[in-house]
């Protein structure tokens, strides 16, 4: 409980109390400006750019991350060989420093020595395309993801019973309708579990972004994100108030979101 309060809930409280503030240096002599920087916010394009932009690497990024990790989760959740060293394989991109993950990516990417581009003998600009930059970010969400959204599903697989399998394949079901009618429906509390925290998670993308595309980018535009933005308003512009600002419109976004979701839910998810 302590933590809690410490690290999640007094912090809220404080940033939602400072959008209502402009702030000084090191968050001293705050002044107190009502809804101004609310006002503020509505009309300036750039936080809607980067609305846009933080939702698209969501729609991107969640719906893969979530299909690929369940199909992996079924795969491996059979008695293959080597199973154990796939799980392992694919859930260690989640204990790499993002830095690193950043840096070989990169590597990756680039459009002159990108191990991508010799190998397809293409010349794509993968991070400094504006039409491109926030594809090729998504899809390093989604690698960087999947280990941890397979371990999950592979929790709830454990917990499927293995005998309404039997009962399907003595009917002649398939593999794909024993995933549609069996598999997915009694998963879909974790299924719907990993929906939530994985569009909670893009929502709140910022160290891809930080470390991938600079200032100087052409692409920096199409994939600044809110969280950035709240970054660059709070420390590099010293505007810490302005920046609270876009981060409490960032945390109604997210739990309009959230909202929708647990009312939806009630239609597809099974907890019996």
């Amino acid at each position: 409980m302590l933590g809690l309060i410490v690290l999640n809930i007094y912090p809220m409280i404080d940033t939602i109390k400072q959008s209502f503030c402009k702030m000084g240096d090191f968050g001293r002599g705050s002044q107190f400006v009502g809804l101004d920087n609310y006002k503020k916010v509505l009309g300036d394009s750039e936080v809607w750019q980067a609305l846009w932009n933080t939702i698209k690497y969501a729609i991107i990024e969640v719906p893969f991350s979530v299909v690929i990790a369940l199909l992996l989760a079924v795969l491996l959740n059979k008695k293959i060989k080597g199973r154990s060293m796939f799980r392992t394989i694919f859930f260690l991109p989640m204990v790499v420093a993002p830095a690193a993950i950043a840096m070989v990516w990169k590597w990756l990417y680039n459009s002159n020595f990108g191990l991508i581009n010799n190998i397809f003998h293409i010349k794509v600009n993968w991070l400094s395309n504006p039409n491109l930059a926030i594809y090729s970010l998504a899809i390093i969400g989604i690698w960087s993801v999947l280990g941890y959204n397979m371990v999950l599903f592979l929790a709830g697989l454990q917990e499927v019973p293995k005998d309404y399998y039997e009962a399907a394949a003595l009917d002649g079901a398939n593999g794909f309708n024993q995933l549609i009618h069996i598999t997915v429906p009694l998963i879909s509390p974790t299924i719907f579990f990993v929906l939530v925290t994985r569009i909670i998670g893009a929502m709140q993308v910022f160290d891809l972004i930080y470390m991938m595309i600079d200032l100087n980018n052409p692409a920096w535009k199409k994939t600044e994100s809110l969280v950035f933005l709240f970054y660059k308003y709070s420390f590099e512009q010293n505007k810490k108030g302005y920046g609270a600002t876009v981060v409490v419109v960032l945390l109604v976004v997210i739990m309009i979101l959230t909202v929708i979701q647990l009312i939806g839910q009630k239609k597809w998810v099974h907890y019996e």
